[in-house]
């Protein structure tokens, strides 16, 4: 492939969570991988937000300390800017605004990584932005509720790739009206978790998961309401622990006792999400430091039949950890055995758990290989490049 100017954009400097910093780390090195020339790009009219002072505000200076950190760590020193496009001048932290308008003018293609970009009039001189959808569903119901808005935000992309690898197939639902979507998948550069070690002594499936953000994307249509939160599918699950007769792990952020009670009773330990959310590389230790993840999907992703796969899930699939998750259709594509598993019903889930114990080395080499010939960053970006014809 020859080698293109590839601007990455997307929220790791303005939401600088653990599990959204990795799911932008992997395309800008998997693009260098490639051997293309990547930049990352933050120009947002959205407030930062400082996790450790759990505040936003106009101040940007923990936004660009954090990109000059990963910059220095995957090597894009110099290839990165934030600008706080909220303040009168458009102040800049790392390249100044008129290399992002030179960018966005040269580019080969940019990527609107979790469609988190706004546009503007500088942006606006490209006709080459890809948009990356990681949440299916809303959209697509925006468009079928003719959205006007909607449509054309999508329409000023080249191209449109989203996680939900049914989405136009039979097994979705929403009419796509003539929107044409390309399946994708999060790409992981699976050396960074490989990890030839068991897990320690008396580790236990687990995960990390914003507790209730229902609300935010839940949306109606046809007299339904999908919701976005993952609550309250973990509630439907709560017996999942007592049913495979050993504990799970969750590290969340459940406020109310009640629920909490009803967890810990069911053999959960909850842990605070906090220090992993804002530490990436403890994050990592987490994962590969667990004996597996057990999960739900959104109910959006799950009643809709979209495809959806979790970009964390793919990250511990790449530690070498057996993953058990909830249907979403993404079946039709890959796992639903050795080393990935999907399930619909609380006994699935208990079947998984035997099935994994009773060979766990080679389930946890399984979910390797699923990873590697799934997920691979290098794999997943050519493919969508291509298809972008860029």
């Amino acid at each position: 492939m020859k080698k293109k100017k590839i601007v990455v954009m997307g929220f790791m400097a303005g939401c600088p969570i653990a599990g959204v910093v990795w799911q932008h780390v992997h395309y800008i090195v998997g693009l260098q991988r490639l051997g293309h020339d990547v930049y990352y790009i933050e120009d947002s009219a959205r407030l930062p937000y400082n996790p450790v002072t759990y505040e936003v505000s106009e101040d940007f200076s923990y936004a660009s300390q954090i990109l000059a950190k990963l910059a220095a760590q995957f090597g894009f020193e110099g290839r990165w800017s934030y600008c706080a496009r909220y303040l009168p001048e458009h102040d800049c932290a790392g390249l100044p605004k008129t290399k992002i308008i030179e960018l966005y003018r040269d580019a080969d293609a940019i990527l609107n990584v979790c469609g988190s970009q706004e546009f503007n009039e500088d942006l606006l001189q490209s006709n080459r932005i890809l948009y990356v959808e990681s949440d299916p569903g809303v959209e697509q119901i925006k468009i079928d509720k003719g959205v006007q808005s909607t449509r054309d935000y999508l329409g000023m992309h080249r191209a449109l790739f989203t996680f939900g690898e049914d989405i136009g197939t039979p097994h979705f639902p929403v009419p796509l009206h003539g929107v044409k979507w390309l399946p994708t998948r999060q790409p992981v550069v699976t050396d960074f978790w490989k990890s030839d070690a068991p897990p320690p002594a008396g580790a236990v499936f687990t995960s990390v998961a914003n507790w209730n953000t229902s609300g935010k994307k839940d949306i109606e249509w046809r007299e339904e309401t999908y919701l976005w939160s993952k609550s309250l599918e973990f509630l439907k699950f709560v017996e999942a622990p007592m049913r495979a007769c050993e504990d799970f792990e969750l590290a969340t952020n459940i406020n109310d006792s009640a629920t909490r009670e009803l967890f810990l009773n069911n053999h959960w330990r909850l842990s605070g999400p906090d220090e992993i959310s804002i530490d990436y590389d403890l994050y990592k230790r987490f994962l590969q430091d667990s004996k597996g993840e057990f999960t739900v999907a959104k109910d959006q992703y799950v009643r809709l039949n979209t495809g959806w796969f979790s970009d964390r899930s793919a990250c511990y699939l790449a530690c070498g950890r057996p993953v058990i998750t909830q249907e979403t259709g993404f079946t039709r594509h890959y796992g639903a055995q050795r080393g990935l598993f999907a399930f619909k019903t609380l006994d699935e889930i208990a079947e998984a758990v035997r099935e994994i114990n009773a060979d766990y080395k080679a389930h946890c080499r399984a979910a390797f290989e699923v990873a590697a010939e799934f997920f691979e960053a290098e794999k997943v970006l050519a493919s969508l490049l291509d298809r972008a014809g860029v």
